[in-house]
């Protein structure tokens, strides 16, 4: 099995939502490769900040430039053991380029972690459909009419359906990619 893990990002993507797993999994010993439409590898996207700060949503602010590492144009969802979407403003427009769609689909028999407002890329992919998942609470209705089941947790945890392991917001990382680390079926030794 590939030790490879494929993120697709976009621009306002949630900066924590893309730094730390990105890290986090090639600290445990995978090769991580993001890639964007429309961009090449050197290339940044803008990430975006969501805070809770006491007000009815999240608040907003300008985050890091992170790097794009793979070509969006070229890459084989065939070299990589799974898929994550982080979250932020990104899935929502790249919910609208059937391309995205397209890579995301040939992800649907292999482990996907997807956090927060990737629910929105996911429903547009057809790939809710009788699952139980968790996704930033606005998404509820995405899920809902998509045909899965939203699931209503802890900011700071996260839900496992088959291979598919979503979580609400950043503050689930650990739960997260404990979950999904799992589900790839990674051995890791310290």
């Amino acid at each position: 099995m590939s030790k490879k893990i494929l993120f697709i990002v976009g621009d306002y993507v949630e900066d924590y939502e893309i730094m730390v797993p990105f890290q986090a999994l090639q600290a445990v010993g995978y090769v991580t490769d993001a890639v964007c439409p429309g961009k090449v590898p050197g290339e940044t996207v803008a990430t975006a900040i969501h805070d809770f700060e006491g007000a009815q949503t999240y608040s907003e602010k300008r985050g890091h430039n992170f790097r794009i590492n793979a070509d969006f144009a070229t890459v084989d969802p065939a070299d990589y053991a799974g898929l994550v979407i982080p979250g932020g403003r990104a899935p929502e427009y790249l919910r609208l380029d059937p391309k995205v769609l397209e890579l995301v689909r040939a992800f649907a028999d292999r482990p996907i972690a997807a956090i927060c407002h990737a629910a929105q890329l996911l429903a547009a992919a057809d790939l809710l459909r009788g699952r139980r998942v968790s996704a930033y609470p606005a998404c509820a209705p995405d899920v809902g009419l998509a045909g899965g089941t939203f699931v209503d947790i802890p900011v700071d945890a996260a839900l496992t359906d088959g291979l598919l392991v979503t979580g609400p917001a950043w503050p689930a990382h650990g739960a997260w990619l404990a979950q999904f680390l799992a589900v790839l079926g990674a051995k890791i030794s310290l």
